[in-house]
């Protein structure tokens, strides 16, 4: 077993700075990047600060297999504004919450992919050995494969992650559903809310926007089409600006609720009203869609339901599955409201 003169070694430190760093001792200065150095250090050796004092280290447990011993899970969430401020993916925890304790466990950890960017938190989650983790967006390489070395079962909420199960929606599908929609209910300018826009058209609910347009014979205009970076501050300047300049379609499909629904405030403080003069289709069917106003017209997701399958498929690697990874994909419904 190596010692912790290993580690120093290959951190190109002292061994007292490694103790200091496994300790968080703040007494004595230390820059980022030799804190960061001696975690991979930590890391590279698949070892894990002792319990008790003196200079060895113990090595990782790999969780026990053993179906009848006392699992520990973790989560990490992709979130935007706040840790627990999306109630997609805070819907998604409660399915996935709601099954792991019926079996009898427990959900050790909540991190989020920006927390996990910091090597010391990152390492420090996985200080004690956990069997099972829900991941809820596409992690970095580096700490996916970190977070695979340390939990031999990963579920994935459609992560691009491919060497580990995912429970997934049909975003393309979803999205011409919605364009479909507004096409019925007589709408022929029908504009995009999206996410990034460095990502947003390559994204599949994009594709499936821009397909179902063509599909339709209808005009697509790049001046309907608006990026709100997952930020409704952002969401309401570009309405806005739209508005100003006279470039506002007659409907848009909004990409995600949340938007949907701060894009419903934006028009309402235009003087707009909501579907006379813009109609609006939001994705996903939150709870609060419902209670908005006018209530949200929206592409309804079995939310709950994928956290629930997330722990299932979990569960059921631990119990000895072998099965080839899979992606589960779950239906979509449209959910028709007074906001179109």
């Amino acid at each position: 077993m190596s010692t912790i003169r290993d580690v120093a070694a290959l951190a190109k430190v002292s061994p007292a700075t490694v103790s200091r760093v496994l300790n968080h001792d703040t007494k004595y200065k230390m820059t980022d990047e030799t804190i960061e150095r001696v975690w991979k250090a930590v890391a590279e050796l698949n070892y894990k600060a002792p319990s008790s004092s003196g200079d060895r280290l113990r090595p990782v447990r790999n969780p026990v297999r053993d179906s009848s011993a006392a699992h520990k899970f973790g989560c990490i969430m992709n979130v935007q504004g706040g840790k627990y401020n999306d109630p997609y993916y805070l819907t998604i925890l409660s399915g996935f919450e709601k099954l792991i304790m019926e079996k009898g466990y427990d959900i050790s950890f909540i991190r989020t992919n920006e927390e996990l960017e910091d090597p010391q938190i990152l390492y420090k989650t996985f200080d004690e050995p956990v069997s099972g983790l829900i991941i809820m967006n596409t992690l970095t390489d580096e700490t996916f494969d970190y977070i695979r070395k340390q939990t031999p079962y990963i579920v994935g909420i459609d992560t691009a992650h491919d060497t580990i199960d995912n429970v997934a929606y049909d975003h393309y599908g979803a999205a011409i559903m919605a364009v479909e929609h507004l096409y019925a209910q007589g709408y022929r300018e029908i504009g995009f809310i999206g996410g990034d826009e460095s990502e947003m058209r390559r994204s599949r609910r994009f594709n499936g926007y821009f397909a179902a347009l063509h599909g339709l014979d209808l005009c697509f205009n790049a001046d309907w089409v608006l990026a709100s970076g997952w930020d409704e501050e952002i969401c309401d300047r570009k309405i806005r600006k739209a508005y100003a300049e006279g470039k506002l379609p007659r409907a848009f499909f909004v990409a995600s609720d949340t938007m949907a629904i701060g894009a419903l405030h934006t028009f309402f403080d235009l003087g707009l009203s909501v579907p006379e003069d813009i109609a609006v289709i939001g994705l996903s069917n939150i709870e609060i869609s419902k209670y908005s106003n006018p209530p949200l017209s929206t592409i309804g997701l079995p939310i709950r339901e994928m956290g629930m399958v997330a722990a299932d498929l979990l569960l059921g690697r631990i119990a000895g599955d072998t099965l080839p990874t899979r992606v589960v994909t779950l239906g979509a419904e449209l959910i028709r409201r007074s906001s179109t």
